[in-house]
């Protein structure tokens, strides 16, 4: 037998917290809704995820942050918004049914409440486009609270906890102790659950303001005061220079992490027992893992196939609403084997892209095996990771390789217009199409990353793949910043936010008010 660490015992504990907080509680009155109503709300909510895609984690957050920002338009001062926004949730398949006490809607309003104070208090900037963006990072962030309010993250707060606890003993950078462990811990939320931004800003506020969720009043007014100087240095700790280098780490060395959670979530009452035998916890983890691995590439088939359809129904509508009337009406020179090509070469480079996407080898479960079995057992002797900031480059060297990026930039792209040209393609058209092939680039490299979630094994990379690096480098990184502002402005998903949700939801609540007066008239009958 083997002893765990005191860090794996910490963490055991913490899953049986976890395990315990699930059970029902006697006396408590969860929320319902209609189940009609329900599957109704629900569909709708999948259709918005195939048009207004995003990650499957983030999905419920997304639909949180345009939830509030909806009911806030029609009530500007936020009074009695959380009771509707949590029915909203529930109906809409995001939250199961009779799981939600009815107390958590008064601790949401309190949430939203606290947010819409500081905004209101926040001083007043000398743009109005300033203060429109800290609306946006404040609901962002208020979504995140509202999340965890419903659905406290436990076990994914001890498994974080856990890792950072790990590899602070570990990790070796020139940084000041306390900013290391902020820029670690920023690190690890993005590898080990994926987590975007306003989340990540919602934990440091909960590190940096340990009495969050309970501010006081007059820490909420000095809160209020300093909120653009609070985003700042959020902002400045997110861009921090060896962000980077720590994300690659903590990439690299996660997988060990979810396995050792996925076993101990199975049993937490008994894990201390049952894994302290190095056979028994071998033979759990290549049960883990391969649960892992089936999960993982059902996730990249939905992936690509939702963020497939998601661009290729917005390139169908901006081909209709602009390629065919501009190449019709103005160039007159309209080919429908050019719109067809048009439409169809985005979505097939999407899945080439996929299909060239391998599984990690054998010898990768080996090591998953070995890193399990460090992290979980008393070891005398761990490995270091230094890490240290990149060297800077002299004036010289530095304009030639910006002079080699920009020539790589106009060769890709030149290349494309090129072909483009010969065949046929309006200006207009050529500009689309860039569009769609950049963003298409960058979801597609965002799947291949996420494929790699189980990797531990260090990548080898040859002279062929630095070679493709150079020329798509350039589309990927367009594509990145294209696929921040299509967040923004998915045409799609403005229709549906603007003419679509606030009657469709409206027809929803009118529909549950309906099923609730046919069934008091039906209890009266019988």
């Amino acid at each position: 037998m083997q002893e765990f660490n005191q860090l794996t015992q910490k963490l055991i504990l913490k899953y049986q917290d976890w395990h315990d907080s699930l059970q029902p509680k006697e006396g408590q009155t969860n929320i319902s809704v209609d189940e009609v109503t329900s599957k109704v709300a629900s569909f709708y909510e999948k259709m918005r995820g195939v048009i207004d895609w995003r990650e499957e984690h983030l999905l419920r957050k997304t639909a949180i942050e345009r939830i509030i920002k909806r009911r806030l338009f029609l009530k500007r001062n936020g009074e009695n918004v959380a009771e509707p926004l949590v029915f909203e949730l529930i109906r809409g398949g995001h939250f199961p049914n009779n799981s939600i006490p009815e107390e958590k809607i008064a601790v949401v309003q309190r949430v939203i409440d606290k947010y819409l104070f500081v905004l209101e208090n926040a001083p007043s900037p000398t743009q109005e486009k300033i203060k429109a963006q800290l609306y946006d990072w404040l609901l962002g962030v208020s979504a995140c609270e509202i999340e965890e309010t419903l659905a406290p993250p436990l076990k994914e707060q001890a498994l974080m906890e856990f890792m950072l606890e790990s590899l602070e003993e570990r990790v070796k950078t020139s940084l000041a102790e306390e900013e290391q462990s902020t820029q670690l811990y920023i690190a690890i939320q993005r590898a080990l659950f994926k987590l975007d931004l306003p989340i990540i800003a919602y934990h440091l506020l909960k590190k940096w303001y340990p009495d969050w969720p309970e501010l006081s009043q007059a820490r909420l007014i000095e809160l209020s005061e300093n909120i653009y100087s609070v985003r700042e240095k959020i902002e400045k700790e997110l861009k921090h220079p060896l962000s980077e280098k720590l994300y690659r780490l903590a990439e690299r060395y996660d997988t060990p992490y979810l396995i050792l959670g996925d076993i101990v979530a199975q049993n937490p009452k008994e894990s201390l027992n049952q894994l302290a035998e190095p056979q028994v916890l071998e033979t759990k983890i290549k049960q883990a893992y391969g649960a892992r691995f089936d999960s993982l590439k059902a996730k990249m088939n939905r992936a690509a196939v939702y963020s497939t359809i998601s661009i290729f129904t917005t390139k169908v509508m901006m081909a209709v609403a602009i390629e065919v009337p501009f190449d019709k009406y103005i160039t007159r020179q309209f080919d429908p084997f050019v719109l067809l090509m048009s439409i169809a070469i985005p979505p097939l480079l999407m899945f080439l892209l996929v299909l060239s996407i391998k599984p990690p080898s054998k010898k990768n479960e080996g090591m998953v095996i070995i890193e399990v079995m460090k992290i979980a057992y008393q070891k005398e002797r761990k490995d270091v990771y230094e890490i240290k900031k990149a060297r800077r480059r002299g004036f010289v060297s530095n304009s030639i390789i910006v002079l080699l990026y920009l020539l790589s930039f106009f060769a890709s792209f030149g290349l494309i217009i090129w072909g483009l040209e010969k065949l046929n393609f309006s200006f207009v058209s050529i500009a689309i199409f860039l569009i769609f092939v950049s963003l298409i680039s960058f979801a597609g490299v965002k799947i291949r990353q996420r494929s790699k979630e189980l990797v531990v094994e260090k990548e080898r990379e040859g002279f062929l793949r630095a070679f493709f690096d150079l020329f798509s480098l350039p589309i990927i990184q367009v594509g990145s910043w294209l696929s921040s502002q299509w967040a923004k402005y998915n045409a799609l998903a403005v229709l549906f936010n603007s003419l679509i949700d606030m009657p469709f939801q409206a027809f929803i609540e009118f529909l549950e008010q309906w099923r609730s007066f046919l069934k008091e008239k039906k209890e009266k009958i019988y």
